[in-house]
């Protein structure tokens, strides 16, 4: 009979959910594209569960994560940091990895992981620069849709500096190019660059050791994903469940807790 546990993350702009069982195999997944203080948690987990034919009290051990995990206390057994679980997810996925970048909504984290736990890491949340959101408000001004930007940033011709990294400062920057009429690809490409330079710099706080994971939102953007190898000038591993990362630990952990409440 197998063990079921459920992972939650809830982040600023999206909850994301899933079920393990025997902590090595997804049996379901979810994401809602709202995040904390919405119907968003409440419905990833509606979701997973319905998909898997599952109900609440057939889970061994249920973990929350993220931004909004404090608000799970009546579904979830125990709350753990954002930092852990991704650590955790991102080991499982690739088990040679050594550096994580999580790119998420409203904030950028760079972690050091040996052995699938983190052992260091360096976090830039009092800024929008370089986050989902900062991608979110670039993409408004170009009129375009940000699952857009990586295809478009690709046609890039021609250099084109974002110099701020202010997201105000850079609106108005791409408000300007557009203005002068240069070409949106071209703009794409250096907001991508920008973002790369910003991530870059806090990674190059804790060093950058290979293997390097990009997990989030924004590693589906594959014009970020390139831009980011090369600042680093390395190789950077993505993976279909990027986004579910943090979820994902969360689901390891609880069938860890798991297991050790039945020693």
């Amino acid at each position: 009979m197998s063990i079921y546990t459920l992972g939650i993350d809830i982040g600023s702009t999206a909850s994301k959910c899933i079920m393990l069982a025997d902590g090595k195999e997804i049996v379901a997944k979810s994401l809602i594209a709202v995040g904390a203080g919405t119907s968003g948690p409440q419905r990833a987990i509606e979701q997973v569960l319905a998909e898997a034919g599952k109900n609440r009290e057939d889970m061994a051990y249920v973990l929350a994560t993220g931004y909004g995990r404090n608000s799970l206390e009546e579904i979830a057994d125990h709350q753990m940091s954002e930092l852990s679980c991704h650590g955790k997810g991102a080991g499982f996925l690739f088990p040679e990895v050594r550096t994580v970048i999580d790119i998420g909504g409203q904030d950028v984290k760079v972690m050091r992981v040996e052995n699938g736990v983190m052992t260091n890491f360096q976090m830039n949340d009092k800024c929008a620069a370089g986050t989902g959101r900062f991608l979110d408000v670039m993409a408004r001004v170009l009129e375009v849709d940000v699952e857009q930007l990586g295809e478009l940033g690709s046609r890039s011709t021609k250099y084109v500096g974002i110099s701020s990294t202010c997201t105000v400062f850079a609106e108005s920057e791409v408000i300007s190019q557009l203005s002068m009429g240069t070409d949106k690809c071209d703009i794409i490409n250096g907001i991508h660059q920008s973002v790369a330079a910003r991530v870059a710099g806090l990674a190059h706080r804790i060093g950058v050791q290979d293997q390097v994971v990009m997990t989030g939102g924004v590693a589906q953007n594959f014009g970020v994903v390139n831009a980011l190898e090369q600042a680093l000038e390395k190789k950077i591993h993505t993976s279909p469940l990027t986004q579910y990362n943090g979820a994902l630990g969360a689901a390891l952990f609880a069938y860890q807790r798991w297991q050790k409440a039945q020693n």
